[in-house]
């Protein structure tokens, strides 16, 4: 099953060559509220969901900044598009992390087969002979129309009675999902809801926070590369907040155009107005940052993970803020340029507006609520101990 690794530039290169597409699909995945399946197939064919996918099923094994690219860069065009991308495509990783019989049952005869996850701990998973019977509902669920298997998130009590928090794997079969996705941002993501009345989840089916947290995940022992012994939610928080980057990227390339010869109706050129100038030089100066500060970090964590350390507790609630941070960033930056745009930056002709609802809605996902985090880290540089599990 194996297959030749894809180079990194080559990915970049696959999702630049599907601009057009991704153009011509985004007005039917916000008037659907879900992306339109021969998008799903395209990148599918591409094979930009399995970059991160072991290459015991014909997975890029790719390393996480080229991914990100790849996220941020479909992003440039539709951060739909680029958010289904990047919350579908992470789940290979976590899937590498689950016991073999789970990524066999999976990937074995389809490769290609698509995950969805909640991570919402509200599943509630009852011990029985053999594994788990799991309830209950979960929302946003991003692609879910789209998916094979959900990765759900619960509760299952272990042998002292305490809570476990765990995530499930669950076909389709058993999952219900719900048109509940009617929003003003992000809309081709079709995050939908989902419930379960009551399905078996065998054991082998199921992984532990606390193991993944500990380094203890079954699937490490058959996926080998050093990518797996990264650390999961550094990827999860960093998958919610680049497609703001992409969209804000995006934007400030549209407005360059759009500002390029257009006249004030002052009569003076709108390429000569400081306030746009400005707007356009700390735009760029910060997505620089922001991606150089991305790439660094999984530089320091892959080096970890190839020398076999672990990597220290305070670097990763840092990488952690600056992940969630990334949308307020480009929440302010976008704005400034919307407003610098004048009244002709109004049109539905032109993607000012767009890109700025769709910003604003990724920073409202929990993980982009930057506060908490930066509590944490703030707490911890002032002795407070806690575990915390979502490191």
């Amino acid at each position: 099953m194996a297959a030749q690794p894809i180079a990194p530039l080559d990915y970049l290169a696959r999702a630049r060559g599907l601009s057009s597409l991704v153009a011509a699909h985004a007005a039917a995945g916000d008037r659907d509220r879900r992306l339109p399946t021969p998008m799903i197939e395209a990148l599918k064919q591409a094979g930009l969901f399995r970059m991160l996918q072991p290459a015991r099923y014909g997975g890029g094994e790719c390393d996480p900044t080229t991914f990100l690219s790849v996220q941020a860069a479909l992003s440039e065009v539709d951060m739909s598009t680029g958010w289904l991308h990047g919350v579908m495509g992470v789940l290979a990783f976590h899937l590498a992390l689950f016991s073999r019989a789970a990524q066999d049952e999976v990937w074995l005869d389809d490769p290609d087969a698509l995950l969805a996850s909640s991570y919402m701990p509200t599943g509630k998973a009852f011990p029985i002979p053999g594994g788990f019977q799991l309830s209950g509902r979960w929302g946003f669920a991003s692609g879910a129309d789209h998916a094979d298997w959900f990765l759900l998130g619960g509760v299952a009590a272990d042998e002292s009675g305490q809570p476990r928090p765990m995530v499930f794997l669950v076909p389709r079969a058993d999952v219900q999902v719900h048109d509940t996705w009617c929003t003003t941002g992000l809309r081709g993501t079709g995050s939908q809801d989902l419930s379960v009345a009551a399905c078996v989840v065998p054991e082998y089916r199921a992984h532990g926070l606390r193991d993944r947290f500990l380094g203890l995940s079954p699937g490490l022992s058959v996926n080998r590369a050093a990518i797996y012994r990264v650390p999961l939610p550094q990827l999860l928080f960093r998958v919610i907040s680049s497609p703001a980057i992409g969209g804000l990227r995006g934007m400030l390339e549209a407005y360059l155009t759009h500002n390029g010869d257009r006249v004030a109706v002052t009569g003076a050129a709108a390429s000569k107005d400081p306030v746009t100038q400005l707007a356009c030089a700390e735009a760029a100066a910060e997505l620089h940052e922001m991606t150089t500060m991305m790439a660094a970090n999984f530089d320091r964590l892959l080096d970890h993970a190839q020398s076999g350390s672990e990597p220290p507790i305070p670097d990763r609630m840092i990488y952690r803020l600056q992940a969630s941070l990334v949308t307020e960033r480009c929440c302010r930056l976008g704005a400034r340029l919307f407003k610098a745009t004048g009244a002709s930056g109004l049109s539905t002709a032109k993607p000012f507006g767009r890109f700025l609802a769709d910003i604003q809605a990724a920073r409202q996902h929990a993980a982009n609520q930057y506060e908490g985090h930066g509590r944490a880290l703030g707490a911890a540089m002032l002795g407070q101990e806690t575990e915390d599990t979502l490191l």
